[in-house]
């Protein structure tokens, strides 16, 4: 899975013993370092061969006309993809006027450090030139937790053994325009290097031909230099500096150049042997929708100021000391397990890299880390990401709800565009505006509505934050229940009444545009009896802010009446010829998918069979059915539970990034242990192992996410249904102890588990009450909580499998014998944009 020679295990850092171009993109990816705002892929300085030179700031974007080859009413019309900004990580080395590029230099030592502990990206060289001489080159660099719009690099350059002249050019390039002017390598070299070549792939960003950033001012003094821009049709704005200093006891000259898409600041040194040259560069970004340019830049020079009085020293000061205090509420710690302890502080480390300061922003699909799925944001953070968030850092679960409801005029103008009431907000987005060009895995997937609310739910219910949803919160809520009232119908059979949800698509997208799909028909019923349940409180307890709220969406008094009545008669598919929960109402007619004789090479099913023979199948991408047994778990029996996980999983193709940890969780809630264990490792090693090959497009952040949520609620078996706390643990057998941290409700509490016991030790707060299958127990500042434990919960041996199947006949007759498709596996090209044509899965995480 990884080559622990080349990346040893460290619990702390993610270390790279060996320089390869081979794998570029991936390593690229796992080395970036980001705050949610602003984030700097993992590119060496050089700043020459590279999968993808790469900075991405979150929400600066291109739109662009989506062009159907069959138009349709209400089809998404405009486009939006991630821009490349301006990439100021260039630090260029010359000696003897030789130039240090990797891919050909004598490397005599290598070392780079991804440290989690401090938030900073290392970097060691020995380098023999050409001529013989030995170069020691040190790098670093930071991009600021504190200071959102903060980044900085460091290079000391050391000849060692004779003297020598040394050139480093420090730059800013525009990349997104000038790509093969400024070096670097075509995305696709990484891709055929490891034999994949140049299929069409969903998962990647969209690439626009035009000139997309138009130069407007750009300057450079002696140490200072600046570029702007304007974006050509979405007419975002965008400004970068940069300041330079130089510590060195040798001789020295410095020139600078500008033109409108770079700046340089050459250092020419006259080089003794042992006597170091370090230069220190510290940059500033501002994006903006519409402010001048000429502001941007303003601000930048007031942001570098600053920095410039404390010094760029005290920017890795701050980062550690805010490091320090983010692992004290997020860490996760597994005993005697050091590789999954490292994998565990990656996961969670980019979690903190994409959402700390993405402050109102959204968290997209791959952070800011990649350009993959476009830097768009989708029900990843709501449902993944979002869990982690709340029970440890709430104020980015705020800001992550808060980018839901400014979102909230254009979510209302799309419901009306298809005909409903309320709102329904994009499948996919950046800037509040639907972007699926795919309708049937796009925006027929109207469960994003119900997975916002179950969202801010959470959010409320773990922080106690009620004036969030008084403000703002119970308007999202109202537009999303008003949607299904009108989205669903009525059917009455026999005196009795059923509320049904049809066309719509589950999380699994390997089956589209279906009827009453259990997981959309569920979280559809908790929407609407939230909507009424926090109206109702806020008429009781708050009447003031029930009137702003009803004048805001102009609620009508009889509504939280029809939610609660269509939530009561919600149809929830269940077969009782099977004894489970059909995925929808026809899902059991279909063909059964035998996955295990599907070869190796027609994986995943998306790059390799056409959707309608996907469609035909019961086959999943990712897990659906079952996310709908954890994330409602209080409606389903164990017994429900254990039949479900038995038929889904044999079918469950793993195809989608965000499967892995929900059956680890599911796994072991139902007994499956070993299982829950694979999955895990599966989940948690997804991008440090490139298992979907493409990690090289950024992190799958959703997975980081859910790598937390299988951890607490999967092993540690936390839920929280109706805003009570429990616990049923579940320890694999190898693991000594789980420990984490949770804020709940304002309190701050340590959890260690432990085979024998569950200790929870309040650290400051109120008393925290919580139950342990059923047992209530109450720790407070004074007194943990010492709970001891019989087991860890119901064991069975193996894993579901397809031999079942074939014994089972449908209601009428038929039997369900597992196959395989017949089919000729042909590469697909696409024209370059505005040409777009989303396929199975518009995301193929």
């Amino acid at each position: 899975m990884i080559d622990r020679d080349r990346f040893p295990v460290d619990p702390w850092r993610l270390i790279e013993t060996r320089y390869s171009g081979d794998d570029a993109g991936v390593t690229e990816t796992i080395f970036s370092v980001g705050n949610g705002y602003l984030g700097l892929r993992g590119n060496h300085p050089e700043g020459r061969h590279a999968h993808e030179h790469g900075t991405f700031i979150n929400g600066f974007h291109e739109t662009w006309p989506i062009r159907h080859a069959e138009q349709a009413y209400g089809f998404a019309e405009v486009g939006q993809t991630i821009i490349n900004a301006p990439d100021a990580k260039v630090m260029r080395v010359y000696v003897d006027d030789e130039p240090l590029s990797l891919d050909i230099a004598e490397m005599r030592e290598y070392e780079r450090v991804l440290d989690m502990r401090e938030g900073v990206y290392r970097r060691r060289l020995l380098w023999r030139t050409p001529s013989g001489k030995d170069v020691l080159i040190e790098d670093d660099r930071v991009v600021s937790f504190e200071e959102r719009h903060v980044a900085v690099m460091r290079m000391t350059v050391t000849v060692l053994d004779t003297d020598a002249p040394v050139t480093i050019s420090s730059q800013i390039v525009n990349r997104q325009d000038g790509e093969n002017v400024y070096g670097g390598t075509p995305s696709m070299r990484a891709a055929k290097a490891a034999g994949r070549g140049a299929t069409f792939d969903p998962r990647k960003s969209e690439k626009i031909g035009e000139r997309v950033l138009q130069p407007q001012e750009y300057w450079t003094d002696e140490l200072r230099s600046a570029l702007s821009y304007r974006v050509t049709e979405s007419g975002m704005t965008i400004a970068v500096a940069a300041d330079h200093s130089i510590d060195t006891a040798n001789e020295y000259d410095m020139r600078h150049l500008v033109e409108p898409d770079i700046a340089k600041h050459v250092f020419r040194v006259r080089a003794k042997a042992g006597v170091p040259i370090t230069i220190t560069k510290v940059v500033s970004y501002h994006t903006s929708r519409g402010v001048p340019p000429r502001e941007l830049v303003e601000r930048c020079r007031r942001t570098l100021d600053r920095i410039a009085v404390s010094g760029a020293e005290d920017v890795y000061r701050r980062q550690r000391a805010w490091m320090d205090a983010f692992w004290s509420t997020s860490d996760v710690r597994i005993a005697a397990q050091d590789s999954l302890q490292q994998a565990t502080r990656w996961c969670l480390f980019q979690l903190a890299q994409a959402a700390a300061r993405a402050d109102g922003f959204g968290v997209p699909a791959k952070g800011v880390t990649g350009s993959g799925y476009s830097g768009h944001y989708f029900w990843d953070t709501e449902i993944y990401v979002l869990p982690f968030l709340a029970y440890t850092n709430p104020l980015w679960a705020r800001n992550a709800m808060r980018m839901r409801t400014m979102m909230l005029p254009a979510a209302r103008r799309r419901a009306a565009q298809l005909n409903e009431a309320g709102a329904l907000f994009p499948w996919r987005t950046i800037n509040g505006e639907e972007a699926s060009a795919y309708y049937a895995a796009g925006t027929a997937q109207y469960h994003i509505n119900a997975d916002v609310a179950y969202a801010l739910v959470k959010y409320v219910r773990a922080t106690g934050d009620h004036d969030f949803m008084e403000r703002e919160g119970a308007d999202v809520l109202v537009e999303t229940a008003r949607l299904w009232a009108t989205l669903g119908f009525w059917r009455s059979h026999e005196g009795v009444e059923s509320f049904h949800i049809h066309g719509v698509t589950g999380p699994d997208e390997y089956t589209t545009v279906v009827n009453d799909n259990l997981f959309t028909n569920v979280m559809a019923r908790f929407n609407l009896r939230a909507a009424a349940r926090v109206v109702r409180e806020m008429a009781e307890t708050n009447p003031g802010a029930f009137r702003l709220l009803s004048d805001r969406v102009a609620l009508d008094a009889s509504e939280p009446e029809a939610w609660e009545r269509a939530a009561d008669a919600m149809h929830i598919p269940y077969s009782e010829n099977f004894g489970i929960h059909p995925q929808d109402s026809l899902f059991l007619e279909r063909e059964v998918w035998d996955l295990e004789h599907t070869p190796a090479e027609q994986r995943p099913l998306l790059l390799h069979f056409h959707p309608l023979v996907i469609y035909r199948f019961q086959v999943l991408k990712q897990a659906d059915v079952v996310l709908a047994l954890f994330l409602q778990g209080n409606h389903f029996s164990p017994e429900e539970k254990r039949a479900d996980f038995d038929y889904y999983d044999p079918l469950t193709t793993g195809d989608s990034t965000l499967s892995a940890v929900v059956q680890s969780i599911l796994a072991a809630e139902v007994g499956y242990q070993d299982l829950a264990h694979e999955y895990f490792e599966e989940a948690i090693f997804v991008d440090l192992g490139d298992l979907h090959h493409n990690a090289a497009d950024g992190v799958h952040v959703a997975s980081a996410g859910g790598v937390w949520t299988a951890l607490v609620s999967g092993f540690g078996g936390m839920r929280d249904h109706l805003g009570e706390l429990s616990f049923d643990p579940r320890l694999p057998e190898e693991w000594p102890e789980l420990a984490y941290t949770l804020q709940w409700q304002g309190a701050v509490a340590d959890v260690v588990l432990r085979r024998e016991e569950m200790t929870v030790t309040v650290r400051s707060g109120d008393p925290v009450r919580f139950t342990v299958r059923g047992h209530a127990y109450v720790a407070s500042v004074d007194q943990p909580a010492v709970v001891p434990l019989a087991d860890q919960g119901p064991v069975l041996p193996g894993r579901p499998t397809l031999k079942p199947f074939s014994e089972m006949r449908r209601e009428d007759g038929t039997a369900m014998e597992p196959t395989v498709p017949i089919t000729a596996s042909v590469p697909v090209t696409t024209s370059a944009i505005p040409i777009v044509g989303e396929t199975v899965g518009s995301r193929g995480e």
